[in-house]
């Protein structure tokens, strides 16, 4: 009696067994802590962007007041009379005037000597009148022709602001440099109270602004011996040598992201704490869960040797019965065995046969998702670009009531909007493998639309347009819509190509009529295509640009779109550097073609 009765679990194995299972707690911790630490990066990543383009966009405010306001008669007057007071007063007061309305904290007028002949606080104890800021760099640069970037302290207002400085010329002469002192105080004040902390560092590792006054004009590196003349000279900060900024990088998890055009990097730094202490929180409940599971472990392990002991007695009666079946069922078992091994063979290949075509079924539909979804983002791009742009300058004009111009603004972007949805709905038989019929079609304008989508990021590239067009219209046979795709898609692969190239920066365009049809060339001298890009230009999804610059979907899109029309485009590189592209189509009948549109067949 007494073997069969269930014995005492043995809690010296679980103990054994809890002590090789601790040390999964330390793979728990460092998950835990990456998840935690992921969470946060990307949380402080949110709020790094919003800081910067916040920071960004009250610069930006004030980037261009310096070279429109000297363009003003009264100020220009100033320069050219600086003995003549009711002159140099009406400067002040209007420099006063314009200082309130746009939230500036001080504008002023300096002579090409560097002295001030008029300023917005003329009136104040700290007036800049009279003082000479010709040691500063942004004077510097605004007499060099250039527009003048400084941060720094103010030597009289001992108060922080960001400089912008523009010559003021009397034809070509340069006559004096006009100021514009932004505050940056308020900005800075926004950032709040955070267990994350925000710094802003010039180009010399300096804080200039952050969220904790006590970390102020301290250096976050060593600073050279250039470096220190260079301090001294300007005279940025209210120390010439910056104490040192002495941070326990374990302490603190950084972030950082660089802005170009002023030299800066904005830093957000978050206290280790905001993950050590959900890490230990994940810990401790696994803790728990580890020792819950133990005795769990006991209970089944007790419960499990009673069972085995009455499947053991069970197991033996039955084992005599079975004994004396199998002798005589034996050769039916083995019958049975076979056919049943037949039978789950043939259910098996039958299985994997409907796995494999649901497989290829599904593959088939996710290309066809993933190239239409490619397709229409990387064909809406331009269009949304020139709507953006549209939408900007349509604000603008209204708030110099010009209505009438902003009513046309809103016209191009119906306009764009249409061709938007013709581009979709192109996308989408093209999908399904629909075809249209070429039609006639003006190359000319067709060109100019795709010119007027790219003209705002040619003027700001400083891209030369250099048009070799016959005055005679050229007619070939396209559609509307997919020739403007088409030609959209070159010129902004050509633009992104200058991007790689210094100034000057060149576009050539120039078309011909030959005995088969019309040759259009699209010709830039921007690095040219490599020997792989010749080779692989129209093949999807192949792309010399980064991940989140392009799809590699363009020129493919191109080459589909031009055999549809019959026509062929070849890419080489022109002999004297540069990219040249070759659009060949086929002559299409003078006038308006009588076919209906693909904007309203689509």
């Amino acid at each position: 009696m007494n073997s069969t009765l269930p014995r005492r679990p043995r809690w010296r194995s679980l103990a054994l067994l809890a002590l090789c299972l601790a040390p999964l707690l330390w793979p728990l911790e460092h998950l835990a802590e990456r998840y935690y630490r992921s969470e946060l990066a990307g949380q402080n990543r949110q709020t790094l962007d919003l800081y910067v383009a916040n920071l960004l966009g009250t610069l930006h405010r004030y980037e261009v007041l310096p070279q429109i306001l000297g363009e003003l008669p009264a100020l220009r007057a100033t320069l050219l009379t600086p003995d003549d007071g009711i002159i140099q007063g009406n400067a002040n007061r209007l420099l006063k005037n314009i200082s309130a309305q746009t939230g500036a904290e001080v504008m002023y007028l300096m002579d090409p000597t560097g002295k001030t002949l008029a300023a917005s606080n003329w009136d104040k104890h700290d007036s800049f009148v009279g003082r000479n800021f010709a040691f500063r760099p942004y004077y510097i640069e605004a007499m060099a022709g250039r527009l003048g970037r400084f941060f720094g302290l103010g030597t009289t207002s001992a108060k922080r602001g960001y400089f912008f400085a523009a010559a003021v010329r009397d034809r070509e002469k340069v006559i004096g440099v006009l100021v514009v002192k932004v505050d940056l105080d308020h900005t800075e004040s926004l950032w709040g109270k955070t267990p994350e902390q925000l710094l802003v560092t010039d180009h010399n590792g300096v804080v200039i602004l952050t969220s904790r006054q006590e970390w102020r004009f301290r250096s976050t590196r060593p600073l050279s011996d250039a470096e220190r003349q260079s301090i001294s000279a300007v005279q940025p900060y209210p120390t010439r040598d910056p104490k040192p900024l002495n941070l326990n990088a374990n302490a603190w998890l950084t972030q950082t992201e660089s802005i170009e055009e002023t030299g800066w990097s904005v830093s957000i730094l978050a206290p280790r704490t905001l993950i050590d202490r959900p890490v230990r929180t994940v810990v401790v409940i696994g803790g728990a869960a580890l020792l819950v599971l133990m005795l769990l472990l006991g209970l089944m392990m007790q419960r499990r040797r009673h069972y085995l002991d009455r499947i053991a007695f069970e197991a033996k009666a039955r084992q005599e019965l079975e004994g004396r079946v199998a002798e005589r069922t034996s050769d039916l078992e083995g019958l049975n065995r076979r056919l049943k091994q037949e039978v789950l063979e043939r259910e098996q290949a039958q299985q994997e046969l409907v796995r494999a075509q649901d497989d290829l079924v599904q593959a088939g539909k996710l290309s066809a998702l993933g190239t239409m979804s490619a397709s229409i983002s990387h064909e809406l791009n331009q269009p949304l670009a020139a709507i953006r742009s549209y939408a900007e300058n349509a604000e603008i004009l209204l708030d110099h009531q010009r209505t009438e111009d902003a009513r046309g603004n809103l016209k191009l972007i119906s306009e764009l909007t249409s061709r938007m949805a013709s581009i979709i709905a192109h996308l989408r038989a093209f999908a399904r493998r629909d075809r249209h019929a070429p039609e006639s079609v003006a190359l000319q304008p067709a060109l100019d639309d795709a010119l007027a989508l790219l003209a705002k990021r040619r003027r700001s590239m400083e891209v030369e347009l250099i048009r070799d067009l016959p005055a005679a219209t050229l007619w070939v046979e396209a559609g509307e819509t997919r020739l403007r795709q088409v030609l959209g898609n070159l010129l902004a692969n050509a633009l992104d190509a200058l991007t790689e190239k210094g100034p000057p920066r060149k576009l050539w365009l120039s078309a011909e009529a030959t005995e088969t049809g019309v040759n259009l060339y699209i010709r830039d001298n921007g690095p040219g295509f490599c020997m792989e890009a010749l080779g692989r230009a129209g093949e999807p999804f192949y792309t010399t640009k980064t991940r989140t610059q392009g799809l590699g979907l363009g020129l493919a899109i191109c080459d589909t779109l031009m055999r549809a029309f019959g026509g062929e485009l070849s890419f080489a590189n022109h002999k004297e550097g540069g990219a040249l592209i070759t659009l060949k189509l086929r002559a299409g009948a003078p006038g308006v073609s009588l076919q209906p549109s693909e904007d309203r067949s689509v």
